[in-house]
């Protein structure tokens, strides 16, 4: 399974999202620190769910950062969130 693809199922489960948009921009970031020669290392997250209602901004994103530990400890080298409620 692709790390999007995981990042998709991932965040489904967790947070039920009424809207869930995540963009590999790794093409953007070829050849910087951190870039996988394969790609998926770079991606953008907008999500939109219920649970982060009554959360604060940095709660929100610390959720997120939670629920996709495994992957930012090894194939996501850099996630761009937009997190609401």
């Amino acid at each position: 399974m692709s790390v999007a693809a995981t990042i998709e199922n991932k965040l489904n489960k967790a947070f039920s999202p009424t809207r869930l948009v995540v963009v590999d921009e790794s093409h953007m970031h070829a050849g910087h620190a951190g870039a996988r020669p394969e790609g998926e290392s770079h991606f953008r997250v907008e999500i939109t769910a219920e649970k982060f209602k009554g959360m604060s901004r940095v709660a929100s994103q610390r959720a997120v950062y939670e629920v996709l530990s495994e992957e930012l400890s090894s194939d996501i080298h850099a996630l761009a969130l937009n997190v609401r409620s």
